[in-house]
């Protein structure tokens, strides 16, 4: 069904039947308290109609702007564009927001098909000739409005968003433009639709308990409910989410089986099956450089990074390779360290990855006197959680409290009231928090609605920790316990955002600006004085004691050249996948093995993310994986200011809080992080922290 049929049938249907709004949640503002979504009122047969008539309501306010008869204006212009679509809006929030985090094979299918169709609007209005030429004449007279900061940047990006959308191109290139940027929506929808079918398909029954030696009490029992939930008890499964094969490759002593689920992971959408995504990977490499050079740009990668702080291509590839040379030696020396405690096994055997996670978890117990299940009683979920609200309130004096009768989309979904030191209402926040088959890997912040203006946002955290096991509550890892609190960070960007404009708000700045505030909020997490407040024994309640806090504090930089590296080697993967300037035969596979040898990447190390399952780049994070390690620099420079000052020192909260958390893009990154910190970041504290000098 084409766009304009449906929107008659839509409208034939509602003369048929007395249609209202009311029988639509999405065509009105949601009526419920703090403007949440009534998920038990939001039915799979409300999103394509509210498609079709956000699409018809957007198309119909782009004509009275291009219609007006007065002048261009910034306000009958630019803000009028800035609000063309609450209907769009408020239904691709909910409907995106489910396909991550409890989708179906329903949205599955709307999705494909609104894809194209999606596409097809967004080229519509950018491509508008006359809508562009009114954009145009205020931006040509930008110097003479006396517009504020935020004003400036608001006209910026919306001039720049037309240009970079192919408003300049002639008319033969913008069709082009056009098929290429449908073609690519559905081969991203296509690409983590396999990606999660391979992840939920994949299933590793153990039926002999000898093969369970070495595992945890806590896992074998998780994992004996897993399999008979699956309908196979008597067993135990494994599968690849972080929370089952993590675990399982930190302590299982079967190295067989540590194998084959490794070999599992590090192949997935690479096994020639229905799920494959070499080809996919590969037309996508091809698409955007087309798309690039057809925009005067001899790679996809200055075409993206021609929007970021880090501008230029050479930018970020003389950033990584200098951080490589600092990573991939510390790996090495970590790698020799790992050998020679299979040596003293005397079984003959060598490192291989499928080894590292094992033998790091004992040579961490050798060097440190540390074992993490003896760290995990002290994290129980709600703890973690209510510690980082905890950490937010002190620093920024907002509150995070439990309230009841807000609809969720899912049972395990917990909301919250935001409110700050004066008792005023900032935000809906919502966290989920535990794997199922209807959620994809990974963790990630977003929102059911941004601030804008009076506005106030409505904000979630998904994520995929470790979930309860019979009478054991939820107990998390020290890594999950960084993301739980690097999510509230972007959490905070977005529920602190004090911006007037929509394009601007919350998290709406570059991509390696973005990750600021989410990595600095990891910071606190492992602070003696924070993990007193919050890090309490799940049985005893008693507080996480100072021998156990020394212990973490002497391995922070254990396997940091690990780490590193595989975060480096996927970076340098992307970059190296969107620098090509000649994609008509390119091999994915074959060009991933030539960039790693290129590096010297070791074998025992494969890179984060390989290309076939690498759904960041896909997403958002096209020629910008590098934009975690980019915003590592700023936000351990960042956090210095606080340890000079006081972890809790609220005067540098306060600039935080002013200068990053609230402005979103509404001005220059570099310039908001130098009102916050008073000069340019600095590499050093980095590279200390991740034990590199």
């Amino acid at each position: 069904m084409n766009l304009k049929k449906s929107v008659i049938i839509l409208a034939a249907g509602c003369m048929m039947f007395a249609c209202t709004t009311k029988e639509n949640p999405f065509f009105n503002e949601f009526q419920t308290p703090f403007g949440t979504p009534p998920f038990e009122e939001i039915k799979m047969e409300h999103y394509e109609p509210a498609f079709e008539r956000g699409m018809e309501e957007q198309n119909e306010i782009i004509a009275s702007i291009v219609n007006n008869p007065e002048a261009p204006t910034f306000e009958n212009t630019i803000v009028a564009f800035d609000q063309s679509s609450p209907i769009l809006t408020r239904v691709s929030m909910v409907f995106y927001g489910l396909a991550g985090a409890e989708t179906n094979d329903d949205i599955k299918a709307l999705s494909m098909k609104l894809a194209p169709i999606m596409s097809e609007q967004s080229d519509n209005i950018m491509l508008n000739a006359a809508l562009f030429d009114r954009i145009n004449a205020v931006y040509q007279q930008k110097d003479e409005l006396n517009l504020t900061t935020e004003q400036n940047q608001l006209l910026e990006k919306t001039y720049k968003s037309f240009v970079r959308s192919g408003a300049n191109l002639t008319a033969e290139q913008q069709e082009r433009l056009r098929e290429i940027n449908k073609e690519l929506s559905t081969l991203g929808l296509t690409f983590s639709d396999n990606l999660l079918n391979t992840d939920n398909e994949y299933k590793l029954f153990i039926e002999n308990e000898a093969d369970l030696s070495g595992l945890p009490d806590w896992y074998i029992q998780g994992a004996a409910e897993d399999a008979e939930a699956a309908g196979q008890p008597g067993k135990w499964m494994i599968t690849l989410r972080n929370a089952s094969r993590l675990p399982f490759l930190q302590y299982a002593d079967n190295r067989d089986l540590r194998q084959q689920l490794f070999t599992a992971y590090i192949n997935r959408g690479n096994n020639g099956d229905k799920n494959d995504n070499k080809d996919i990977i590969s037309k996508v490499v091809k698409l955007r450089l087309e798309k690039a050079q057809m925009m005067g740009y001899d790679n996809f990668a200055n075409f993206v990074l021609d929007n970021t702080m880090a501008k230029t291509s050479d930018n970020v590839m003389e950033f990584l390779n200098n951080l490589w040379s600092y990573s991939l030696p510390k790996a090495k020396e970590e790698a020799k360290e790992l050998q020679a405690m299979m040596d003293k096994e005397g079984k003959g055997e060598k490192l291989e990855g499928w080894d590292w996670w094992y033998y790091t978890e004992k040579l961490r117990k050798e060097k440190y006197s540390l074992n993490e299940e003896e760290i995990k009683p002290y994290f129980q979920i709600e703890n973690v959680r209510d510690g980082a609200f905890m950490v937010a309130n002190k620093l920024y004096g907002i509150t995070f409290t439990p309230i009841e009768g807000i609809s969720t989309y899912h049972p395990d979904v917990d909301v919250f009231e935001v409110t700050d030191a004066d008792g005023s209402h900032i935000g809906i926040f919502y966290t989920d928090f535990h794997p199922r088959a209807g959620k994809r890997f990974g963790a990630w912040m977003s929102s059911f609605r941004k601030q804008q203006g009076e506005t106030r946002p409505v904000i979630y955290n998904v994520c995929n920790f470790t979930k309860p096991v019979g009478d054991t509550p939820s107990l998390l890892t020290l890594d999950e316990v960084e993301t739980l609190f690097h999510e509230l960070g972007h959490g905070l960007h977005g529920l602190l955002s004090n911006c007037e404009y929509y394009s601007l708000s919350g998290t709406s700045v570059p991509r390696d600006f973005v990750e600021l505030p989410s990595q600095i909020n990891e910071h606190w997490s492992m602070e003696p004085e924070v993990l007193k407040m919050y890090a309490k024994h799940y049985q005893t309640g008693e507080a996480i004691p100072d021998s156990l806090i020394a212990k973490i504090l002497n391995q922070s930089t254990f396997n940091q050249g690990f780490m590193t590296t595989e975060l480096l080697a996927a970076a340098l993967l992307d970059m190296n996948m969107h620098n090509v300037t000649d994609a008509e035969n390119f091999d994915v596979i074959n060009f991933e093995a030539n960039a790693m040898n290129q590096l010297g990447l070791i074998s025992q190390i494969p890179p984060r993310y390989r290309a076939t399952y690498f759904n960041h780049i896909i997403g958002g994070y096209a020629a910008g994986y590098y934009s975690y390690l980019w915003a590592n620099v700023l936000d351990n420079d960042a956090f210095e200011a606080f340890k000079e000052n006081g972890i809790f020192d609220q005067e540098t909260a306060r600039k935080f809080r002013q200068n990053v958390l609230e402005r979103g893009g509404s001005n220059d990154p570099m310039v908001l992080y130098r009102n916050f910190r008073g000069a340019e970041p600095n590499i050093e504290p980095m590279l200390k922290n991740r034990g590199m000098k």
